[in-house]
């Protein structure tokens, strides 16, 4: 069975990547005239479904893991991606008629939302009890699947032309489809004694959780919005700001998400002689360079370098945050995924929502927006710093 269940978990990763970055790969045809036509803050509010969703989904979604089970939870994920990806394709047969394909589109952003929330929960804990030896290596390998999937969005769709799109996130519906199928026949459970759920629902978790989980909670919401200026923004910004070609803007967008896996992937491998916790307070130096380096990219090659470099910077970062919660508070592991992937997006929508009606409204620019995010950075290294050290001292 286990030979089943681990790939079905992995390839999860893979397709959620790719299904999660489909729609701003192809910000550039959503805010193109003479494509859907949509204007940047109607391009942005697409995100608020999505996130309500996601946030929502990932908060319950640790509850609901106890009460009824992961392979479930795991299940209703895949199912949302279905309907999701196949609304994202029916819209491209709306192309040139805003109202009615934003309508679809939203409908497709909430149930995207829903599907990463209940997925990222379940296979969050799946991954790492599933080699319960190697839980950290394990944690990173999925997450470098994960970044995978969203390097190899930005190139087939910007590959694609105009209405002609469509096939590609059809094809992340049928995966979808088959990995929920196979899955159904498959046991999906965590290893070991599981902890009961809290008495009192919620607002008791709420008060249990110590100031070093909410910290981890503030650092992955920043991290949110760091990584989410990069992977939502990065075409409109290249393509309408720089006057860089679409092409490459998807290039840089593509170079992004692989410095993200890439990294993942060395950091998995490096963590065997670099102590995690310095590659955790490394990270944020590396991405406020990034920020402050973004208003230089106006040519090809200095928008792959620093869009790169902010991959490498964005990598591990998540990863290890999901393992020190859940290491320094095993008996919350379950909760702990869903409700750090719930401030992961969090972050995500302040950065794919404020930014729209803040650059529309001409309070600032996309570039004074990129450089302005390198306090965020900042902040995530001081909360990376104190965190860590909360953990050696312990």
């Amino acid at each position: 069975m286990r030979r089943v269940t681990i790939p079905i978990i992995y390839l999860t990763g893979l397709a959620q990547g790719f299904a999660l970055v489909v729609v701003p790969a192809a910000s550039s045809l959503l805010t193109d005239p003479h494509g859907y036509g949509f204007s940047g803050a109607a391009y942005g509010a697409l995100f608020i479904p999505m996130v309500a969703a996601a946030v929502a989904a990932s908060a319950s979604g640790g509850v609901l893991a106890l009460r009824w089970g992961l392979k479930r939870v795991l299940l209703a994920g895949l199912l949302l991606d279905v309907v999701a990806m196949g609304l994202v394709a029916s819209s491209a047969f709306f192309m040139g008629r805003p109202s009615p394909s934003y309508v679809i589109l939203l409908a497709a952003m909430l149930a995207l939302g829903g599907g990463f929330g209940s997925t990222l929960t379940a296979i969050n804990r799946l991954a790492p009890a599933s080699f319960p030896d190697h839980a950290e290596p394990a944690l990173t390998a999925l997450h470098a699947l994960l970044g995978t999937g969203t390097a190899l969005a930005p190139v087939l769709v910007s590959a694609a032309a105009g209405a002609g799109w469509w096939w590609i996130p059809a094809l992340v519906a049928g995966v979808a489809l088959a990995l929920m199928l196979a899955a159904m026949t498959q046991p999906f459970t965590a290893p070991g004694p599981a902890p009961a759920a809290p008495r009192g629902g919620p607002r008791t978790l709420l008060r249990e959780m110590s100031p070093t989980l909410w910290g981890f909670v503030a650092v992955v919401v920043l991290y949110g919005v760091c990584e989410t200026l990069y992977g939502n923004w990065a075409i409109v910004y290249l393509h309408a700001d720089r006057g860089l070609s679409a092409r490459t803007a998807g290039l840089a967008l593509a170079v992004f998400w692989a410095m993200v896996t890439v990294g993942r992937v060395v950091i998995a491998v490096g963590s065997a002689w670099v102590p995690p916790r310095w590659i955790y307070r490394a990270l944020p130096v590396v991405l406020i360079g990034s920020f402050l380096a973004v208003s230089r990219s106006g040519t090809a090659g200095a928008a792959l370098v620093v869009f790169g470099a902010g991959g490498l910077a964005c990598s591990a970062f998540l990863p290890l945050s999901v393992s020190f919660a859940e290491t320094g508070f095993p008996a919350l592991a379950e909760l702990m995924a869903g409700e750090l992937m719930a401030a992961y997006m969090i972050g995500y929508g302040i950065a794919a929502f404020a930014v729209g009606p803040l650059v529309d409204a001409g309070v600032a620019s996309l570039g004074a927006i990129y450089l302005g995010a390198s306090v965020v950075a900042a902040g995530m290294l001081a909360l990376a710093y104190g965190l860590t050290r909360r953990a050696d001292a312990g």
